[in-house]
This record gives structure tokens, C-alpha cells and sequence, in this order.
């Protein structure tokens, strides 16, 4: 459908992380999968295009809205908004969830900068964590202490490697004193991850913190090693 198609698209395109991984779930759930992840990247967006804090919070409240428009099902004319209306009408997401993505995301845009880790972890668990925990809800095994852990690190991450786009646009998301700090619990969130019991049918909303020891290693690896080690913890069945 051109709502799905829509979503996977701007996926593939803003965040291919999360779309490479989603070809680990079984067909008839990447739909959904496609619709949960194309909402974290329109969210993430929000501050790239709204630099003043008001004008982000009026965005973040039109994708609130909009949430639960699709949940209500009257979505709004926007494929997003009818991708989300068919994949709330499938599936038991909690309204909840999608509220602490988009609260979480106030921060991109606002001058304020994280002095402490439990802030960073709070806000990291928040946004990538609480996909993780919808995209498992999809896929029928949801384990939300195994979403924290692996949310966290995938988030932590993957903010230590973006530190200078988002310095281009004056943003900071942490202190410098924080930097070796939130690699180290990046490492320590995901080797708890790895040994938790891995959910067998959820296994692919959990995938994307494959990626923390490469990101770790490396600011920027080509796609080729990204997809290297999917394939790679799908195999082993792990982390």
C-alpha cells in the first residue's frame, strides 16, 4: 500500500540501521515495524528543522495528535499517520510508549545539555528503548528489561558517533566530562544485554545494538560491515 511504501522508504533512507534490521522479522510485521521506525525519524527530525524549542514543541504536539488520531482511527491525510492508524488497529501498543518518545525528544531542540548519566541513560531509554519495547510488541515477545539494556547502549552509541552533526547545529547533547563515561556504559548496557535470553521471535526489535561494539570501534563503517554483523548475530542467535 503507498502508506506502507511511504514509511519503508523513509526508513531505508533516514535511518538504515532499523530498516536492515526489520528484514530479519517475518514479512507480514515489516509493515508495522517500517511505520513504528519512520515515526522515530520524523521525531528525531523535528529539532534539524525547528531550531526554536516552541516551535519543536508545536511539532511534537501535531505527531501526539496525530498518535492518537490513528489510534482512535481517524488518522490525518499523511501516510505516516494511515501506516500507524493500520498498525495500531493489528497490534496492543501502549499509548504510553509513543508518549516518552515523543516527550524524550523536547531535548533535541532545547539549549540544555545532560550533566549526568542517569539523565543521558533516562533519556536513551525513553527513545531508543521504548522502540525497542513497541517494535517487540509487534513481534509478539516483548521484553522490556532486555529493551532497556539494548536501547540504551544503541542509543549511547549512537550519540558519541553523532556528536559532530549535531555540533554543526550547536547542539550538545552531553558535557565533555560525560564522553568516556557514556562509552563505558554503552559497553556495560550492552554486555548485559548479551546475555539475556534472547526472544527467538522478537530477536530483530532488538538487532540495531548489534551494532554498539562496531560503533565503538568506529565513527562511521561502511554499510557493508553494518549489515556483516546483522547477518552474523542471526546467525549465532545473540547480541
Amino acid at each position: 500500500m503507498p502508506a506502507i511504501s511511504a514509511c519503508e522508504e523513509t526508513v531505508r533512507r533516514g535511518d538504515p540501521d532499523r530498516y536492515f534490521s526489520a528484514l530479519f522479522a517475518p514479512a507480514d510485521k515489516r509493515p508495522f515495524l517500517h511505520a513504528l521506525y519512520a515515526l522515530n525519524v520524523e521525531l528525531a527530525r523535528v529539532a534539524e528543522t525547528a531550531r526554536e524549542p516552541m516551535l519543536a514543541e508545536i511539532r511534537l504536539a501535531w505527531w501526539r495528535e496525530t498518535v492518537e488520531g490513528a489510534r482512535e482511527g481517524r488518522p490525518r491525510n499523511h501516510d505516516l499517520a494511515r501506516a500507524l492508524a493500520e498498525t495500531l488497529a493489528a497490534n496492543d501498543l501502549p499509548q504510553a510508549l509513543f508518549d516518552g518518545m515523543i516527550a524524550a525528544r523536547s531535548f533535541d531542540a532545547s539549549p540544555e545539555v545532560f550533566a549526568d548519566m542517569a539523565a543521558l541513560e533516562a533519556y536513551a531509554d525513553a527513545t531508543s528503548g521504548n522502540l525497542m519495547r513497541l517494535a517487540a510488541r509487534v513481534l509478539g515477545e516483548a521484553r522490556d528489561d532486555l529493551a532497556r539494556e539494548a536501547g540504551i547502549a544503541y542509543a549511547l552509541a549512537g550519540l558519541l558517533r553523532s556528536i559532530p552533526f549535531h555540533a554543526a547545529r550547536g547542539k550538545r547533547f552531553m558535557a565533555e566530562t560525560l564522553l568516556g563515561e557514556a562509552a563505558d556504559a554503552a559497553r556495560s548496557h550492552f554486555e548485559t544485554a548479551r546475555r539475556m535470553a534472547m526472544p527467538r521471535d522478537a530477536f530483530a526489535a532488538y538487532l540495531p545494538a548489534a551494532l554498539v561494539p562496531l560503533y565503538l570501534r568506529r565513527n562511521d563503517p561502511p554499510l557493508w560491515r553494518r549489515q556483516l554483523v546483522f547477518l552474523r548475530a542471526a546467525v549465532g542467535g545473540r547480541l
